[in-house]
C-alpha cells in the first residue's frame, strides 16, 4: 500500500478563493475518508520518524523531581491595567521581583552612571516582542546590553488582559555599582 505525504503547512499558506476553498475542503475530506477506511497494515513496525532537533533559541528543559511527572507550567501573572501608564507599574513591580538583589536600595546618588528610556512591546501572553530605545545611554553600551538582557530574562511579563498587547515606556536609572531603579518605582535622588 502506498502512503501519500500531505504537507499541511504548505497547504495552509495557499490563498484560497471561494471555489478553491470548496475544492480544497472536498479534497481533504476525501483524503481523510480514504485514510480512515483502509485497514492498518499488520507486520513489523515501520521505521521510526526522524528526530527533529529543537531550535537554537529554545530554553533548557526544566528539571523534574520525579521522572513520571511532567514539569509544572510556570503560571503567567495577569495585569488588569487599562492604559500603558497603569501597566508600567505592574511591569516595574515584575522587574523588581525578578531582580531583587540588583535594585538600588534608598535614594540614588546625585550623579548616575547611566540613564536610559526604553519602550517594551508585550504581547497578550506576556512575551517581550520588542525593546526599543527612546534615549539610549550610548556612552555605556554595556548598560544598554544589560538592560535589554534583564528585560528579556524577566519574561513572561504580566499578561495585559484588558488591552491584549501593550507598549509601555520606563526610565532606567543606573548606578555605577550595576544596581538600578526604575523611574516608576524610584526612591528619588540625593
Amino acid at each position: 500500500m502506498k502512503r501519500h505525504k500531505f504537507n499541511t503547512q504548505q497547504a495552509l499558506r495557499l490563498p484560497l478563493s471561494g471555489t478553491s476553498l470548496a475544492f480544497a475542503t472536498a479534497f481533504i475530506a476525501a483524503l481523510i475518508a480514504g485514510c480512515a477506511s483502509s485497514p492498518m497494515p499488520t507486520g513489523p513496525d515501520p521505521a521510526p520518524a526522524p528526530q527533529v532537533t529543537a531550535p537554537p533559541y529554545s530554553l533548557p528543559p526544566i528539571a523534574s523531581t520525579s521522572p513520571t511527572k511532567p514539569p509544572a507550567a510556570v503560571p503567567v501573572p495577569v495585569s488588569n491595567a487599562t492604559t500603558p501608564r497603569d501597566y508600567r507599574r505592574d511591569a516595574a513591580g515584575h522587574l523588581y521581583a525578578r531582580n531583587a538583589d540588583r535594585i538600588f536600595k534608598g535614594k540614588l546618588p546625585p550623579l548616575l552612571y547611566a540613564v536610559g528610556v526604553c519602550q517594551v512591546d508585550v504581547d497578550a501572553r506576556g512575551s517581550v516582542v520588542r525593546v526599543s530605545w527612546m534615549r539610549a545611554p550610548n556612552h555605556a553600551p554595556e548598560v544598554i546590553a544589560e538592560i535589554e538582557r534583564t528585560i528579556r530574562m524577566a519574561a513572561p511579563f504580566p499578561a495585559p488582559a484588558r488591552m491584549g498587547r501593550v507598549t509601555y515606556t520606563d526610565t532606567w536609572l543606573w548606578d555605577a555599582s550595576g544596581r538600578f531603579q526604575l523611574d516608576t518605582l524610584t526612591e528619588g535622588q540625593l
